[in-house]
């Protein structure tokens, strides 16, 4: 069998073609090329430098085309994955090229081998879970990081499941990122796996954290990522349009300036899990029938942090925002597994009155009502 010949049988079979893997180069510029199919009927075309990895959405109708000139070319070695079949191709010096193909899996190995199905699948090259430990150097998950690779699916799944037909770009602002990775998955879900054209800004109060994020940034090729020292709470942040809001474990208040932010900027849709409320437990007072709340230490505590997520959830429903809470992990993991998830509906926003009248009840101010209050609710009308 030729090249050529190879290149029709899979163009013939392009309706089942998953991926396609070239490895072991012969006078190829890119260390190993991974051709994948994702949605839609397209293809994304992933190069590997030794140090870098690029991504190159290729349309469905330019598939033969791709095969013959940055596929096929320069190297010994490729397999070709089908639905119910797989081929390796191997080619030596000369040019000879020698094909075998293999049948899948049985359906009895099939349904034996079936596991949960991940957005992050074990064994793809993503950069950020290695650098972070998740996986070992062959893709794999490490035997230590199983919670962790869940914990990471967990997050991604929440954005997957509003992001089901998703804009053709996006600008995400990403609160008190520290050095969690989750910023650099996030946009590697957003570009790699929904080919959406995405700009990330991280935000961090550290400004070695910042230096960190962006040397990697850089190392791993994602251009649209950026990091930022700044604090949202006084610092002037960006202007333009703000598609998305994310906010994992920023501090007490720094959550309800991010929520602001997001509410005045019009952002579509808004990911955050609350942390450290100290805000409302050092303020309140239960009276007559409400100090059963407020008279032990723990229930106090709790209680809180409990009314203070309440009320955000509530002032967020407010500004015309559907909202869902979620338990991002599970409470052994860590009691602070709370997500707000919120998807502007167009909605016009009503006032907090109701909420103030609660407050006073517990002798409390909340940041985020205070903020509203100060600034107004949203001037612009979300994305579309």
């Amino acid at each position: 069998m030729t090249v050529d010949e190879v290149i029709l049988s899979v163009t013939e079979e392009a309706g089942k073609l998953v991926k396609i893997v070239c490895s072991s180069p012969i006078g190829a510029e890119y260390k190993k090329q991974i051709l994948r199919r994702i949605e839609g009927g397209r293809f994304l075309l992933e190069r590997y430098t030794p140090d870098k990895v690029f991504h190159i959405p290729i349309d469905g109708k330019d598939l033969e085309k791709c095969l013959k000139t940055q596929v096929f070319a320069g190297y010994k070695q490729t397999e070709v994955y089908f639905t119910d079949s797989a081929l390796t191709v191997l080619t030596n010096g000369k040019g000879t090229v020698t094909v075998r193909r293999r049948k899948a899996e049985t359906l009895m190995e099939a349904a034996h081998n079936r596991k949960k199905k991940y957005i992050f699948a074990e064994g793809e090259d993503i950069p950020a879970l290695k650098d972070l430990g998740v996986f070992t150097a062959e893709n794999k998950v490490a035997a230590s990081m199983q919670d962790k690779f869940r914990q990471i699916n967990r997050f991604i799944e929440t954005v997957d499941d509003v992001l089901r037909d998703p804009p053709k770009e996006l600008t995400v602002l990403d609160f008190g990122c520290g050095k969690s990775y989750l910023t650099f998955l996030l946009y590697y879900y957003l570009t790699v796996k929904k080919s959406v054209k995405t700009r990330v800004i991280g935000y961090d109060l550290k400004e070695d954290v910042v230096e960190k994020c962006n040397a990697a940034a850089k190392k791993y090729g994602y251009e649209g990522l950026e990091f930022i020292r700044a604090d949202v709470s006084k610092d002037r942040l960006y202007g333009e349009k703000t598609d998305m809001v994310v906010t994992l474990h920023a501090c007490d208040t720094a959550t309800d300036h991010a929520l602001y932010f997001a509410v005045k900027h019009g952002a579509k849709y808004i990911f955050s899990v609350p942390c450290c409320q100290h805000e409302i437990n050092a303020q309140i007072r239960g009276k007559d029938d409400y100090e059963i709340f407020t008279g032990h230490g723990l229930i106090k505590e709790r209680f809180s942090a409990l009314l203070t997520d309440a009320v955000r959830v509530k002032a967020l429903e407010n500004a015309g925002y559907r909202v869902d809470c979620l338990e991002f992990v599970g409470f052994d993991t860590s009691p602070k597994n709370l997500m707000i998830r919120a998807t502007f509906t167009g909605a016009p926003p009503v006032n907090n009155e109701e909420l103030k009248s609660l407050l006073s009840k517990y002798n409390v101010r909340q940041t985020l009502l205070d903020l509203l209050d100060e600034g107004g609710q949203r001037k612009t009308g979300g994305t579309k």
